[in-house]
């Protein structure tokens, strides 16, 4: 028997790839394309750039947060599908805001895309990421500030709708590790969440995307506790997940998860570059299977090389 393959990476470029897999069966997939958001459908995900896909958001210039449109996520939410996503006027970092958009339609890709606003976060900021927990949304994004040194950091605070923010914020980590500060300025950025083995874990990124170094930290909750309180989370000290330059893979973030089509693999998204000092507009997708440890925390492995096949996930069609 010959065991389909598919090639990493899925999409070049392919930067910020957020990756949710709903109960229809389908994946839904988002990357950063700057001036317009694009959302693309497939029950393939290794084949999802050729999927199905509709540009779904284009703002006219010049006019409020039209420029500079990063990371976009696509969530479901209460029974709607909601698109957050960094926006600015143009200018620079204090200018950066966090928007919303909304679709009632079962089909994101059809219906009309509403857009909701900018969410009330306390700093100028990016990455906004929803964590649905114990009945409550809590809404975790990166906000700029000096820790000492000048980057982002990340911050969760409660919503009492998909669309409004009732504060205040806590801070949940800060980058003050020498990893964390790599490339020119200390970054805590692109946060995302798992949950598993009675735990929440809280994985984002860390230094600069075009450092080399750019790498995955992670922090961890018991399920039990509040997200809010002080001490809830704990934070690994080193990376979890880093370049490899025998495999010609490096700056390794901004993840999102999923699972195979039949739901029996655990699928890290990420992006990634070619070689140390390239260009950023060469971020492209990469995915691959990670699994556990014994002591039921996650364990990503090491990049899958530039150009390697990889098995299809399981119960790919």
């Amino acid at each position: 028997m010959v065991t389909a393959t598919f090639t990493n990476p899925i999409m070049s470029p392919g930067a910020d790839p957020w990756v949710l897999r709903h109960d229809d069966g389908y994946y839904y997939f988002m990357v950063t394309q700057r001036d317009t958001i694009t959302l693309w459908r497939s029950r393939s995900l290794a084949g999802i750039a050729d999927g199905e896909r509709r540009t779904i958001w284009q703002p006219e210039r010049p006019g409020p947060y039209s420029y500079h449109l990063w990371a976009p996520e696509i969530h479901r939410l209460n029974g709607r599908w909601y698109i957050y996503y960094t926006a600015n006027d143009g200018g620079g970092d204090d200018t950066r805001r966090i928007c919303v958009l909304e679709n009632e339609a079962d089909n994101p890709l059809e219906g009309e895309w509403t857009w909701r606003g900018v969410l009330a976060t306390e700093r100028p900021g990016l990455d906004g990421s929803v964590l649905e927990h114990d009945g409550t949304l809590y809404f975790c994004y990166a906000g700029y500030g000096h820790f000492p040194d000048y980057g982002s950091a990340l911050y969760l605070v409660r919503m009492t709708d998909p669309c409004t923010l009732s504060g205040p914020e806590v801070l949940l980590t800060a980058p003050t590790l020498e990893w964390e500060k790599q490339g020119g300025m200390a970054i805590n950025e692109g946060p995302v969440f798992l949950k598993r083995n009675g735990r929440v874990f809280l994985v984002y990124s860390a230094s600069t995307t075009w450092s080399e170094d750019y790498a995955l930290g992670l922090l961890t909750m018991e399920e039990a506790s509040d997200p809010m309180a002080e001490g809830a989370w704990t934070k690994t000290q080193d990376p979890v997940f880093r370049k490899s330059a025998a495999a010609g893979v490096y700056a390794t973030g901004h993840n999102s998860f999923t699972v195979s089509p039949d739901g029996t693999e655990d699928w890290i998204v990420y992006h990634a570059l070619p070689e140390a000092g390239a260009d950023t507009k060469l971020r492209s997708t990469f995915i691959q299977p990670f699994g556990w440890r014994e002591d039921g925390t996650p364990d990503f492995g090491t990049p899958a090389g530039w150009g390697r096949e990889l098995a299809m996930p399981s119960g790919t069609e």
